[in-house]
């Protein structure tokens, strides 16, 4: 089979016989082209580029007949390079071999699928220039570690070949210093504590990490409450102090979770709570908060080009101040 054009689109004929009637048309498409996954010819034929005897199928598991003939048309595969766009970008330090910024909540680290563009190395490209690129791979220049899409506050990219190298370096040896602020369900008890317990992919949902004893990496957090929020004799949350001592992806979201305190708005580890004796305003305000209440106050760490310690820190975003604010007020 030719390799696929990397200019234009191609097009391919794939007939049907007798030994291929009956079947999927994603699965006889994939077979007849092996230079493409079913993934991919799933994904040509949703993107309606398929067709037979002028009619579009847009249906992967329609079953092909004796005697068709599908044109599949293939566009050439993106470019993996991501480009610069003009997002604003709240930077707290900058020099020539690294940048910290404070990240909204919303805006997602780099580009994957269903995030290809308008990310955070989407910015970091168009602020940094050149310096950036190639830095850390070819996808994720720059990019030495991540935050959630809806957690807010500090991140460092490296704009140096040394300075990736370093602040890789500091990351595996867990001694980067990260400090989160969480709004957290309930009071934790005891007020101050770790949370050591493995994560893991959950086996029942794969798009979730997990505490799994088997398969799980160890982990370990640790928090402390900084304030209780009351509302009327009881209490409906609490403010918390959280650090890492380890990165696994969602670590504090899935260990709060694990003791029965998820962070207020995480809707994937289970952050909705009816709020009795609540005003249907301040229930609005909470279902409509949209994100979970987890901010990166605090990064500090050795600077790859002088070896002096450096540390940052971020203030509440306004949404979890106001989030905050309502919670107080419930009676």
């Amino acid at each position: 089979m030719e390799p696929l054009p990397t200019t234009a689109f191609e097009t391919y004929t794939v007939a049907v016989d007798a030994s291929t009637a009956g079947l999927r048309l994603d699965r006889v498409l994939a077979s007849a082209l092996p230079g493409l996954s079913r993934m991919r010819v799933k994904a040509l034929i949703q993107a309606g580029l398929v067709g037979c005897d002028g009619k579009t199928i847009l249906e992967p598991s329609y079953r092909v007949k004796p005697g068709e003939s599908y044109a599949v048309s293939v566009p050439p595969p993106p470019d993996p390079r991501p480009r610069g766009q003009r997002i604003p970008l709240r930077v707290l330090y900058e020099d020539d071999d690294l940048i910290v910024v404070d990240k909204p909540a919303g805006l997602v680290v780099h580009p994957a699928p269903g995030n290809p563009d308008r990310t955070l190395v989407n910015a970091l490209i168009h602020h940094c220039g050149e310096s950036l690129s190639g830095i850390g791979g070819v996808r994720r220049p720059g990019i030495v570690h991540r935050l959630d899409k809806e957690t807010s506050g500090l991140m460092v990219a490296a704009k140096s070949d040394r300075a990736h190298a370093s602040l890789a370096r500091q990351f595996a040896e867990r001694v980067i210093e990260r400090a989160y602020v969480a709004v957290v369900w309930g009071e934790p008890r005891p007020p101050s504590d770790e949370i050591e317990a493995p994560i893991g992919r959950d086996p029942r949902n794969r798009r979730r990490m997990a505490v799994v004893e088997r398969a799980g990496r160890p982990a370990l957090t640790r928090y402390r409450v900084r304030r209780r929020l009351v509302a009327g004799a009881g209490i409906v949350a609490s403010i918390l102090d959280c650090r890492l001592a380890t990165g696994r992806t969602h670590q504090i979201r899935v260990h709060l979770a694990h003791i029965g305190h998820p962070v207020v708005g995480d809707r994937l580890y289970g952050g909705a709570r009816q709020v009795g004796g609540a005003t249907a305003n301040a229930r609005a305000v909470i279902r409509a908060f949209g994100r979970q209440a987890l901010h990166a106050r605090i990064l500090g760490f050795s600077h790859p080009g002088t070896g002096r310690h450096v540390r940052f820190a971020s203030e509440l975003p306004v949404e979890m101040k106001e989030l905050i604010g309502v919670l107080e007020r419930l009676e």
